[in-house]
């Protein structure tokens, strides 16, 4: 799992619908999940700690944890499938743990007025995530490239040899 971070909510160009964009510690890939505009407006409001006159469903959702003193550990986008994201609440109460199935854009609204971690399974973002870092991407492949080239037998015999003896 790759801990990640909402960049922001952006528009898609053509269909003019919300998409919340997460990306990793790195910034160097980019998940965008299509959500609801209701959605958007309650991601949007918690990245700017907007407070509302009276709760809305997710702080409802968030007031209710606090209330009967449940955590949310995190949430995990766990899966892609037929282009729909399926998420879980991984929450805590006590010694007790329990994994509540959530719509990804209510996991992350929620996930954020409770401060807690959005993780996405390795597979989900090898399938949906985009390049954000384009150069820094070839930069790294090319220096692999160019360390493969200048690789020998001899030079792998001798850095084993120096590895092995630093763990004596």
């Amino acid at each position: 799992m790759i801990e990640m971070k909402v960049a922001g909510i952006a528009l898609d160009a053509v269909t003019r619908s919300p998409i919340v964009l997460l990306k990793d510690g790195s910034e160097r890939r980019a998940l965008p999940i299509y959500i609801g505009q209701d959605q958007a407006k309650s991601i949007i409001g918690a990245i700017e700690n907007q407070k509302q006159p009276r709760p809305l469903t997710h702080d409802l959702i968030a007031n209710l944890f606090e209330a009967w003193g449940m955590c949310l550990e995190k949430i995990i986008i766990h899966s892609l499938q037929d282009n729909t994201f399926y998420a879980i609440l991984s929450l805590k109460q006590g010694k007790k743990k329990k994994e509540i199935d959530c719509r990804p854009s209510d996991a992350i609204a929620i996930a954020l007025r409770t401060n807690s971690p959005i993780w996405v399974m390795e597979e989900v973002i090898a399938d949906a995530s985009i390049p954000v870092d384009r150069e820094a991407d070839e930069e790294e492949r090319q220096a692999f490239r160019d360390f493969v080239e200048k690789l020998s037998p001899e030079e792998l015999i001798k850095q084993a040899k120096i590895e092995n003896n630093d763990e004596q």
